[in-house]
């Protein structure tokens, strides 16, 4: 009944935990104090991950859709079934009628590797992702200014003393390593200054030095309005502009002649307590951070392109206690691989909604359009792994007509979800804790670099596999993967990696176009000795480490060389709490070298964002503000960080009983004037449809503004419980670049329920 050292697998900080284990069953969970990134820190979710591992809808066996039910089939069944469907409609209807969807968990990467490789081996691009339905027009715009769509910038909490916070609630959200103790610490700091800017008293701005309570839907207003008063007052950073910038003159006239007290008007808010904002962030060392507030939000890409603006003309990026780029174990290789172009004809845009790949991930607010567009390339068959979109992503109900149409649909879960019910096969993969798994790159940071890899705590009592084994079947029964020779399975077994490593590369040296195929041959060799392809993929990944890693590494008592990446890799298993695997000098550090702008410089000369940028004019955002309003005269926002919500991973609704778990806050004035009491069931009705849920009456909120948490309206032991926020959200309603949904911004009316 030993303590066994593990992570949170509920939301992006992967915490360290510690669980214990009887009779294979975790029965106690704490907060892992060895852990050196997270100290032993952990929140009411991770505390409850026993709901996310053992409950009733766990898949045990593959399964077939017949009729309306489902039948157990076996493995080599399931898999030739759906090998033998893949290619007939890849034959009769080409690569465009398959897309990818999800590609795991943000603890359980590995699969997607696998997941992504069949699907390019198959010939299609199109992979769907969630982080294309909040995070692609940061991406967009960080490609352009910075070089490289996957280079982004992190607050340098460490140095800084002040933190401008937009749309971000890190009391709830986390997002970053310890946030709780790290934002509460910041704020009772007298030398240290917290700003927020939130439509209402989040728990953040609760701790906040001000608060600025914007009006929903107005961040880029307010963001231009910021630029146009610190240009006008003379409060930028020329000198850094004129070493570290370019096409500034360019975009100079966009703020200038502009009416910022009348956009600050707009957004509900004080100009002198705005103007002070401006000046204090010019003068002191600060730092920016934003979150789903405003990246889906009415003007997501445009903002994040502002956001960049804002910190380049105060001289606060890539500078001590400003927004700096974190080092990884990606090293230098970030810029030899500078942003892909959208607009280069070998990459594809969806096929009716015309929407490019951003980080090669497309949104899934297109794809029920895609699905029953009718068109002769529309999609036919989708894969979902690590993924629910029948809850997680804008638009359920198109989600369900347009799933209805497909051809084929599989699922790879752990659980009987809403989109396996719909799934003509379901395949049970591992779970987070039977499984070997992790985040490589979680751990990009400054100065240091963490590195963890999950170990099972429990073992599976179905027939569950790894989720990356299930794509590894299946590619070898599409004929997808290269004839491996019994010398390298045997230098595996031998378990002397060094001579696997010799063998691997003796082997890619005679065969070069295997090395496409490496995941699948590490899997299958590697991965077979080692218990776990995961592992295998691991070890590969340390393999070939820049040099600027090495580097780093021996700053942490790593020894550099060519044996680097097997000493980091027997680490990692000998350290289940997770080690840190590289430091870089701080003080010597230069964050500039990241860029891969043609000149090293960061890029404000965005010319698709001249025109946008002058729509968001005060007169101009009235009127859309205005669009509506009779019909739908309330606010939501679809989707509320807080203690009870894990997205749709935990099921079981026992973990918040007693709670108020799924309700829509809304202020008192509004229950007022409308006859609304605390605790009545309302309907919310939108464009895309209605929900029924508790009413929660709360000055947490503003007035006409209601939130709705995610991760409910789940179907548990046929029985639903809580609102499902994304029936409410159109997925038309998105970003003209990204395809972002407007999930923080959706018209709606509220009415009283029987």
């Amino acid at each position: 009944m030993d303590w066994k050292k593990t992570t949170c697998v509920l939301c992006a900080n992967l915490c360290g935990l510690e669980v214990r284990v009887e009779n294979n069953r975790m029965v106690k969970v704490r907060g892992d104090k060895d852990n050196p990134r997270t100290e032993g820190y952990v929140c009411r979710k991770g505390l409850n991950i026993i709901y996310y591992q053992h409950h009733a809808d766990r898949l045990m066996h593959p399964l077939k859709k017949t009729g309306d039910t489902f039948e157990r089939i076996s493995w080599d069944q399931a898999i030739d079934e759906i090998a033998e469907k893949l290619s007939a409609i890849i034959n009769e209807h080409g690569p465009r009628s398959l897309a990818l969807m999800g590609g795991g968990t943000i603890g359980c990467v590995s699969q997607g590797i696998l997941a992504v490789n069949v699907l390019g081996s198959l010939g299609s691009q199109y992979f769907y992702n969630a982080l294309a339905q909040e995070l692609t027009g940061r991406y967009w715009a960080d490609g352009k200014t910075y070089g490289n769509q996957s280079l982004q910038t992190t607050p340098h909490l460490d140095e800084t003393d002040m933190l401008l916070a937009f749309g971000w609630n890190p009391m709830m959200s986390h997002h970053t390593p310890q946030a709780r103790r790290v934002l509460t610490k910041f704020s009772k700091n007298p030398d240290k200054l917290l700003v927020v800017v939130d439509p209402r008293i989040s728990e953040t701005a609760k701790i906040a030095d001000i608060h600025l309570p914007i009006k929903p839907g107005t961040d880029a207003l307010l963001y231009r309005a910021m630029i146009s008063i610190i240009l006008n007052e003379g409060w930028h950073d020329q000198a850094y502009i004129d070493k570290h910038v370019s096409g500034f003159e360019t975009i100079r006239s966009f703020f200038i002649d502009f009416d910022a007290e009348a956009a600050i008007g707009v957004c509900e808010l004080d100009y002198d307590k705005v103007r002070e904002v401006c000046h204090l962030f010019t003068t002191r060392k600060s730092c920016h951070h934003s979150d789903l507030g405003v990246l889906m939000g009415r003007h997501s890409t445009l903002v994040s392109y502002l956001e960049t603006v804002l910190r380049a003309v105060c001289g606060r990026t890539g500078v001590e206690g400003g927004n700096i780029f974190p080092v990884g174990l990606r090293g230098e290789a970030r810029k030899r691989t500078a942003a892909m172009d959208e607009r280069e004809s070998r990459y594809w845009r969806t096929v009716v909604t015309d929407y490019p790949a951003i980080t090669r991930l497309y949104p899934p607010n297109v794809m029920p359009e895609e699905i029953m567009s009718g068109h002769t390339d529309r999609l036919r068959s989708v894969i979902v792994t690590g993924a629910n979109p029948l809850r997680s992503y804008a638009d359920t109900s198109a989600y369900e007509e347009a799933f209805k149409q497909l051809d084929l649909l599989v699922t790879v879960e752990i659980a009987m979800t809403e989109t396996a019910t719909l799934s003509h096969y379901v395949l049970p993969a591992l779970s987070a804790y039977e499984s070997w798994d992790g985040n490589p790159y979680l751990g990009e940071g400054f100065p240091k670099t963490f590195l963890q890899m999950r170990q099972p705590v429990v073992e599976a009592e179905g027939e569950q596999i790894e989720a990356g084994e299930i794509f590894v079947r299946l590619a070898d029964r599409l004929g997808l993967t290269p004839d491996i020779p019994d010398t390298l399975y045997e230098a595996a077994d031998s378990g002397d990696r060094l001579r696997f490593g010799l063998a691997l590369l003796e082997y890619i040296k005679s065969n070069p176009k295997a090395g496409k195929s490496m995941p699948f041959i590490l899997f299958k060799t590697l991965g077979k000795k080692l218990g776990s392809g995961n592992l295998a993929l691991l070890w590969g990944l340390l393999q070939k480490l820049p040099p600027g890693v090495q580097e780093r590494a021996t700053r942490v008592g790593f020894n550099p060389g060519l044996g680097l990446g097997e000493e980091i890799f027997q680490a990692i298993l000998q350290h289940p709490e997770g080690i840190w695997v590289g430091e870089v000098d701080g003080k010597e550090w230069d964050h500039f070298q990241a860029l891969a702008t043609e000149d090293g410089r960061i890029n404000l000369n965005v010319p698709e964002m001249a025109d946008w940028i002058q729509e968001i004019d005060p007169a101009m955002e009235t009127e859309k503000l205005k669009e509506d309003e009779e019909e739908y005269p309330f606010i939501m926002s679809s989707g509320r960080h807080m203690d009870y919500n894990a997205n749709t991973q935990m099921r079981d609704p026992a973990w918040n009983k007693g709670k108020r778990a799924c309700t829509a806050i809304m202020h008192p004035e509004d229950a007022e004037n409308f006859g609304f009491d605390d605790g009545q069931m309302v309907k919310v009705t939108t464009e895309a449809g209605e929900e029924t849920v508790e009413l929660q009456v709360t000055k947490k909120t503003r007035p006409g503004y209601i939130m709705i948490p995610h991760g409910f309206g789940l179907v548990y032991q046929d029985k639903t419980y809580g609102a499902n926020a994304n029936r409410l959200a159109k997925n038309t309603h998105r970003d003209r670049i990204a395809g972002t949904p407007y999930h923080r911004y959706i018209r709606c009316r509220v009415e009283g329920v029987r």
